[in-house]
């Protein structure tokens, strides 16, 4: 069940990762309510996976999932440069993702 919070975590961490820039540098209130909304959300979650999950693990899992998503929407909807290198980093973010949960069920 943690890693199904983990999971959301990261999920609610993309969606944080989108909501920064129509803040306008905090200036526009209801943009901004939304943002601190979903960056608590996400730190909530995070905490809840944390329980059993060791904060290392749980701490990289998270950025992890939250950068991959944000490339991948930039990517999608403001048409960032795909290139070799940006798709090496997310391949490397993603493995890195798969081995700290192979290696956690170790533990």
């Amino acid at each position: 069940m943690n890693w199904i919070f983990l999971a959301c975590a990261g999920a609610v961490e993309i969606a944080w990762s989108q909501s920064v820039k129509p803040t306008q540098n905090f200036t526009r209130p209801l943009a901004t309510a939304v943002c601190f909304l979903l960056g608590a959300g996400a730190v909530y979650l995070l905490t809840l996976a944390m329980r059993t999950i060791p904060v290392g693990t749980a701490y990289a899992v998270f950025t992890g999932i939250g950068a991959v998503g944000a490339i991948t929407l930039g990517v999608i909807v403001n048409r960032d440069p795909v290139t070799l290198l940006r798709m090496t980093a997310l391949a490397l973010i993603v493995g890195g993702i798969i081995l700290a949960r192979i290696a956690s069920s170790e533990s």
